[in-house]
């Protein structure tokens, strides 16, 4: 009961969403080394500790395997799934509604959520729905970088290195909860049951609340 309740208490502040993509930044006319270093700092800040929609996808990840192998290998899809969609939208070759990305980012969340649930191993057919939404999650990403803006002369520079950016954002909670959670607890009997569906199950109703919450209130 107690671990339910802290594991409540830690997802509480991911149910306010106006703390998700939020990205505001004064972009001048710099080198070519300054704007890599900026758009990298911006990319890890649009995970941690501004991306709670991605944070709690990649906690979902996290969660359904406690191999490290198997975690990285699904992060892994979910890398190449975004940085493709990213860089199609930021080129103009694709433009996404927001209207329809914002949810289907949060369902995205409450499907993994869920299979975490009634799920307790990875499935061949999970890599590809890690996959297809790393490519919602991308236009997501695509969104976000778009309002921040990106400077012409270093366009290349400033897409490669936000999304080297997320991707240590998402390398740093996949090492953490490895670290702290999984090394420590997963072998324990009472780990899936105490921690894991209690964990899945929260993250699918904040999920659940922000997919309603961007239906009816994201024009």
């Amino acid at each position: 009961m107690k671990k339910s309740l802290l594991l409540l208490l830690l997802l509480l502040p991911f149910a306010f969403p106006a703390w998700a993509h939020t990205i505001n930044y004064q972009l001048d006319k710099e080198s070519g080394g300054s704007v890599f270093m900026k758009y990298l700092v911006l990319g890890y800040e649009h995970i941690i500790p501004l991306g709670f929609d991605h944070i709690l996808f990649i906690l979902c990840v996290f969660f359904l395997n406690t191999s490290l192998k198997k975690i990285i290998l699904q992060a892994s899809m979910f890398t190449i799934a975004h940085s493709i969609t990213l860089g199609l939208a930021m080129y103009g070759i694709i433009k996404p509604p927001t209207n329809i990305v914002e949810p289907l980012i949060a369902l995205s969340i409450v499907f993994l959520a869920v299979e975490n649930i009634y799920s307790n191993k990875v499935k061949p057919w999970r890599m590809v729905m890690v996959f297809l939404f790393g490519m919602v999650h991308g236009m997501g990403f695509a969104g976000a970088l778009s309002q921040l803006g990106m400077p012409q002369y270093a366009f290349a520079t400033a897409l490669i290195s936000f999304n080297v950016g997320v991707e240590l954002g998402q390398l740093t909670i996949i090492l953490f909860m490895y670290l702290v959670v999984a090394r420590q607890f997963a072998g324990k009997l009472w780990y899936r049951r105490l921690v894991v569906i209690p964990a899945s199950l929260l993250i699918a109703l904040v999920a659940g609340y922000w997919t309603l919450e961007r239906i009816f209130f994201i024009s």
